[in-house]
């Protein structure tokens, strides 16, 4: 029993490192910073429209999520190590290629496409492993501990980039980045392994957002959903729904933080960054705990509403609000960071484990098309605005109105329900 725990624990371990490589999405502010800064100043290096600033990171987080449907195949099917290991080439490939170039078609293929493929296939092989050699209880633990990786990763990369850019310039710093993620990934990947077949975690019992919820279900059942069973749920629907404007409204922001972040801190700007990604962390691994405890719904539904609330304050805080930023920067990031954990878990608890990758990934498409559509308006209204003020009201609005959902989500599993209270049941 002891060595099957260590056995897991190195597998949570592996993909926490996998993800704290591949978290450099998130350190896409600071990119998009010194490129901004290059336009302005006409010096001929970058030319790009403002407006499509964003657009390799749209396109990266729109690629990312479709990946995770064809990498979550080949996780569930043959093995999350070579899962990995392609994650980790496609990833070093991408930054390789943007480090030869400055044209915004460049940029969009390699950041967008190959990194957005790799980022991918390197995601959706750290969490199933991981989840499968632990009890239903710990779900949410471990799937936060897991992705809380891909959330602190701008801790470091964030000031590691800043440093790194102003010494070797952009193009360099990627080149760099590009063989480093490369190794790490592939050296992680080498640990990550499924439990052996029909192994069931001593402790194994429902999840508890179904025992909350009073839900009685058949593990076999569970087990049996598949990708295409899952499709036909209203259920699937209403998840990807909300985890759409969940996503989008945290990636609008995170996409864009260290450029709001500039106006008062300057050079500094990469603080904001980093403290996001501590707030995106530590909301991975603190959902996950207390959703094992009240439930996914209601976990859900309180973060969606604080998440809106937070943005919306946006609208109110000065360009000299530098104190003030960063702590609404950190609560944004903590309240983005809970979805990571809370959807794969949900996902697990609803759909079972037998397709989970794939299964995931459908589900986690919203995640890309949430990162995509949003920024993208964000960046459109600013372009035209001169302001993001807009864009904090659009995002706080759908949020309200995916909280509004999370009443009316239920279990496809469900053969009997019981209402507990009005707050802990998903009607």
């Amino acid at each position: 029993m002891k060595q099957v725990r260590n056995r897991g624990t190195v597998v949570v371990l592996a993909g926490l490192g996998i993800n704290l490589a591949l978290g450099i999405l998130y350190a896409w502010s600071i990119f998009k910073l010194s490129i901004k800064e290059s336009i302005i100043a006409g010096d001929g290096t970058f030319t790009w429209d403002i407006a499509a600033l964003n657009d390799p990171y749209s396109v990266c987080c729109l690629v990312f999520a479709f990946a995770m449907i064809f990498a979550g195949r080949i996780q569930d099917r043959l093995s999350p190590r070579i899962t990995a290991i392609i994650g980790g080439i496609l990833t070093g490939s991408g930054l390789m290629v943007i480090s030869q170039s400055t044209s915004l078609t460049a940029w969009i293929l390699g950041f967008g496409v190959l990194t957005g493929l790799g980022i991918g296939f390197g995601y959706a092989s750290a969490t199933p492993p991981a989840i499968k050699w632990f009890p239903s209880s710990k779900t949410g633990l471990i799937a936060g501990i897991v992705v809380a990786g891909f959330g602190l990763a701008s801790v470091y990369i964030a000031p590691l980039a800043t440093v790194m850019i102003s010494k070797f310039g952009l193009n360099q710093t990627m080149m760099i980045f590009g063989i480093s993620f490369f190794f790490v990934v592939s050296f992680f990947a080498l640990f990550l392994v499924n439990p052996p077949e029909n192994f069931k975690p001593s402790d194994f019992k429902l999840s508890e957002d179904l025992s909350k919820n009073k839900q009685t279900i058949s593990v076999d059942q569970l087990d049996d959903i598949t990708p295409t069973e899952m499709l036909k749920e209203l259920s699937f629907y209403k998840l990807w729904f909300m985890y759409f404007v969940a996503a989008g409204a945290g990636l609008m922001i995170i996409g864009g933080v260290a450029g709001l972040a500039k106006n008062s801190m300057g050079d500094m700007a990469w603080v904001v960054v980093a403290l996001m990604a501590c707030g995106n962390a530590a909301g991975r691994v603190v959902a996950g705990i207390v959703s094992d405890k009240i439930g996914r719904m209601l976990t859900m539904r309180i973060m969606m509403v604080f998440q809106a609330v937070v943005i919306s304050s946006l609208a109110f805080v000065g360009n000299s609000d530098a104190m003030l930023l960063v702590v609404i920067a950190t609560l944004i990031g903590f309240n983005y960071g809970t979805n990571l954990s809370l959807f794969p878990s949900v996902t697990k608890d609803y759909y079972g484990l037998a397709n989970f990758g794939v299964n995931y990934g459908f589900i986690f498409t919203a995640w890309g098309v949430g990162g995509f559509v949003l920024p993208r308006i964000s960046q459109m209204i600013v372009a035209q605005t001169g302001t993001p003020t807009t864009a904090y009201i659009m995002a706080s609005i759908f949020l309200c109105v995916g909280a509004l959902i999370t009443f009316f989500v239920k279990c496809p599993n469900e053969y009997e329900e019981e209402v507990v209270s009005p707050l802990a049941t998903t009607a």
